[in-house]
């Protein structure tokens, strides 16, 4: 069962991050990487632990009781109701109890992701955090968030903590009942006979004990698997706004580009990003669009690679609407440098070959050289083996953005876009 369970693990946390691959650009804007992380590391582990440890005793348990019960009644119906009636006590307080862990559950998970976002936030960001002398500042907003949790995590641990020894207490009453009812029965049995009972039945209690007590326990890991499996279950039932047509057109994605009355409302801000607009571009022709700040000019890239739908108006490529391409054949074709350049924690030659994982070593120099950044490349100490660090933190903020850009064009794509 608990080599079944990391299985089910293994295959929950590949599914989530599918999942999160498939969804929008919207979706990421609405949600923080530090609750996207909790989800998918902490959430998934208590699910693990209700369908390994849990299911294992919650099965043992079952299987014992039942069979200490059946002897029991056999043996001495009513002693055994005398033993057994601790038990609606018990069942009433692990009903009530249950129901508080499941909400302090959920409430300390969401805790832990805010936690989570917050220490996230402060590695991406150290650079500006040290540049404005805010490191007391940061700390004092992760030691709030930390207290939030350190409170609700302490609020269920005391919970836990009268809880589980309730239990035993309940046990040792079942005990406690066993030897005097049984010892009142002995007293007026002149055979002697029913002291072997009392015997019996204390074996009987003490074979329960575990079972008895690890209901608790097993309780509480199926009310934090449940809260676990509701967080993650948000997120598997949210379907990407943007997915493939179920047609896919399979015109080339080649030709003039035209934007026709578009008009576009970014959904999470309300911002009216572009009203109207209309642009056509022949193939061939390069152009510059230029703005001022929050005219829309990203707005079009994000358009053109279908990140998102415009509310109104069409996007084409060839006189195709781009809805109509699927999403991977469209991306391919078109390739996007952004303004915030992303490097990933590699090699200098892994993340140009980012933009086509089956170029040569000669392919990447290449696009290194058309992107101007080669001759720096080589100055590196492994030159392109040289690990860049996260978000390519040991590079100039120029050489990230070249590195940028020859990835771009390693693909050989139709169409490039520089924001």
């Amino acid at each position: 069962v608990i080599v079944m369970s990391r299985y089910i693990e293994f295959d929950q946390k590949n599914d989530v991050f599918q999942h999160y691959l498939k969804l929008d650009a919207n979706f990421y804007k609405t949600h923080s990487t530090g609750d996207l992380m909790s989800r998918i590391a902490e959430d998934v582990s208590r699910v693990r632990m209700y369908t390994g440890p849990a299911v294992m005793y919650l099965v043992n348990l079952i299987f014992r009781i039942s069979f200490c019960l059946f002897y029991m009644f056999r043996k001495d119906p009513v002693l055994t109701l005398y033993v057994l009636s601790p038990l609606p006590i018990l069942a009433l307080t692990i009903y009530i109890v249950n129901t508080v862990i499941n909400k302090k559950s959920e409430n300390i998970q969401a805790k832990l992701a805010d936690l989570t976002t917050n220490a996230q936030e402060s590695y991406s960001g150290i650079r500006v955090i040290k540049s404005f002398v805010q490191e007391k500042a940061m700390f004092g907003f992760f030691n709030e968030n930390s207290e939030d949790y350190k409170k609700n995590a302490i609020g269920l641990a005391k919970l836990e903590a009268i809880y589980f020894p309730s239990m035993t207490l309940l046990i040792g009453l079942s005990t406690l009942l066993t030897i005097m009812m049984g010892g009142l029965y002995a007293a007026n049995d002149p055979s002697g006979e029913y002291v072997s009972t009392i015997v019996e039945f204390v074996m009987y209690i003490n074979l329960l004990t575990f079972p008895v007590s690890a209901i608790g326990w097993t309780a509480s890991m199926i009310q934090r698997g449940a809260a676990s499996q509701k967080r993650l279950n948000e997120f598997l039932h949210t379907e990407p706004v943007i997915d493939d047509p179920k047609l896919p057109s399979g015109v080339a994605i080649a030709g003039d580009i035209e934007f026709r009355d578009v008009n576009f409302t970014y959904p999470n801000t309300g911002i009216h990003a572009l009203k109207d607009f209309n642009l056509k571009i022949k193939k061939g022709q390069k152009i510059a669009i230029i703005g001022h700040t929050g005219s829309g000019k990203s707005t079009i890239a994000q358009l053109l690679l279908r990140m998102y739908d415009p509310g109104m108006g069409v996007v084409s490529v060839n006189d195709v609407s781009v809805d109509q391409f699927a999403l991977k054949q469209l991306r391919q074709r078109i390739t996007y440098v952004p303004q915030d350049v992303f490097l990933f924690s590699d090699t200098v030659a892994n993340n140009i070959r980012f933009g086509n994982p089956s170029a040569s070593m000669d392919e990447v120099k290449i696009a290194a050289q058309n992107a101007c950044v080669d001759r720096e490349i080589q100055g590196f100490s492994n030159k392109y083996e040289t690990m860049i660090g996260e978000r390519g933190v040991t590079l100039s903020g120029g050489q990230k953005q070249r590195i940028s850009i020859a990835r771009a064009l390693i693909g050989n794509p139709e169409f490039v876009l520089f924001d």
